[in-house]
């Protein structure tokens, strides 16, 4: 039976730990597994453009041998020009596997769903597995087995959504603080309480910032205005207005807390200039981390051999 990456709710503890341990290993030696992939391609339907999630893959198949074709969203159109269905059961003949980055997540699934081929989400507008993936081998980077407070400030997007995912999954302590009607998905929250009771993670929501980072080691932010809301950006910058990522918010954070931010940023809203350059900033090793994590998620729906 195939095996997709959707969303990080599907993992194991296990399977995820496995996952970082092959990118411990890439990162050491980015060319160990040169040949692992050679002779197999993937495409990368894109329905949204991309710095990391495009370059990462791109690049994690050269470095394994084998080779990425991109499919911008005027090549394929998808439900549009041609049904999903059809996208997922032509390019399962042609490819090894598919990373879909869509606007709705229904799509993701529905391409999963009738492919022969491994798919996996390179975002949807519910979720952003491989980015959360990436984060948590970042915060792991930074503290090793050491219990840690992760408090995220801002919109309860995918992004959002996947972090607190993954810390039900691995069993750690995050705290949500989005204005009032900004939270995170419902069906993810749900399903995340759940894994959260028989792993011991903690997940807090609430819509005070500063209570939130308040002894936090992780304080994390993403873009208040996400691809595809820019109508609704006045009424945005005004509710999150209290909730931007600055050097007197961070205070509030133990010392030493690093910063995160999945980028692109938008410097001076979410996060001041101070922050995201400061000496706490993690943003560029974080978003290294996509490269290797992504090899290893490559290796493991690909080869044969893992």
């Amino acid at each position: 039976m195939k095996k997709d990456l959707i969303s990080i709710l599907d993992l194991s503890k296990e399977y995820i730990e496995s996952l970082f341990e092959i990118a411990r290993a890439f990162k050491k030696d980015p060319f160990s597994k040169s040949t692992a992939l050679k002779s197999k391609s993937i495409a990368l339907v894109f329905e949204k453009p991309s710095n990391r999630t495009r370059v990462s893959f791109e690049v994690g198949m050269v470095d394994l041998g084998g080779h990425a074709i991109y499919l911008g969203p005027d090549e394929l159109k998808l439900g549009v020009r041609e049904s999903v269905k059809d996208v997922g059961k032509v390019l399962s003949r042609y490819l090894d596997g598919i990373v879909a980055r869509t606007f709705s997540h229904k799509d993701v699934v529905e391409l999963a769903r009738f492919s022969s081929i491994p798919v996996i989400n390179g975002l949807s507008d519910l979720l952003h597995p491989c980015q959360g993936l990436s984060d948590l081998f970042t915060i792991k980077e930074k503290f090793g087995e050491e219990k840690v407070k992760i408090a995220f400030v801002g919109d309860g997007n995918n992004v959002l959504n996947s972090l607190l995912s993954g810390c039900s999954v691995l069993g750690k302590h995050i705290c949500v603080a989005t204005p009032k009607g900004h939270e995170p998905d419902k069906g993810v929250l749900k399903k995340a309480d759940l894994i959260a009771k028989k792993s011991n993670a903690m997940i807090e929501l609430t819509n005070d910032p500063v209570k939130c980072v308040k002894s936090a080691d992780v304080v994390y932010t993403d873009v208040w205005i996400s691809m595809g809301q820019e109508s609704v950006r006045s009424k945005k910058i005004t509710a999150f207005k209290k909730f931007q990522v600055n050097k007197k918010l961070l205070s509030h954070a133990n010392k030493g807390a690093i910063v995160m931010h999945c980028l692109p940023a938008h410097r001076g809203e979410e996060i001041t200039d101070e922050v995201l350059d400061g000496k706490n900033s993690v943003v560029y090793d974080q978003a290294e981390n996509r490269l290797h994590v992504q090899k290893a998620i490559l290796l493991k729906l690909l080869s044969k051999k893992t």
